[in-house]
Parts: structure tokens; sequence; C-alpha cells
């Protein structure tokens, strides 16, 4: 998608990009639980509720409990399927 693809497969089937993709090239998918806290704590004001919904399950509790430790925080790690209402 990024390279600026038409249609891309999902289940097998053909499905049109409708979508602006923009690379950020100044944040990483990879990035470590250290590098992630540097960079939250340089946000002015904190959310109201922040969510870990990458990673595997461990380490995205894991990450989970160093936000609310470290940072004070609510956060959570949401369930497959979980549904929230932001208001």
């Amino acid at each position: 998608m990024l390279a600026g693809a038409s249609h891309i497969k999902i289940h097998g089937q053909e499905v049109p990009v409708r979508a602006e993709v923009i690379n950020l090239g100044m944040l990483s998918a990879h990035v470590d639980a250290d590098e992630m806290i540097a960079w939250l704590r340089n946000f002015h004001q904190a959310p109201r509720l922040t969510f870990i919904t990458h990673g595997e399950p461990a380490a995205s509790d894991a990450l989970r409990h160093r936000i609310k430790e470290e940072l004070g925080w609510e956060c959570r790690v949401p369930a497959y399927r979980d549904k929230v209402e932001l208001n």
C-alpha cells in the first residue's frame, strides 16, 4: 500500500485501497519499551486512556504495567473484538 497499490488481497479477495497511506519516517514499528516510554514522556498532557495494541500478549501487558507505574496513565491491552466507547 505504501508503494501505491490500488488493490490489496484480503482473505483471497481483491479489495480497493481507498485510503491515503503516508509513511512517517521518524517513527518505527520496531521500538523497544524504553524508547516507547521516552517518547510518551514528551506528551504535554496524558491521554484519558492508552491502548496497547501491538506485540505479544506478555510484552503488551508488561508495557501496560510500565506505563501505569512510570507515567501514572490509565492503560489497557484490549482483547480480540473488545469494544470501547470513546467520548
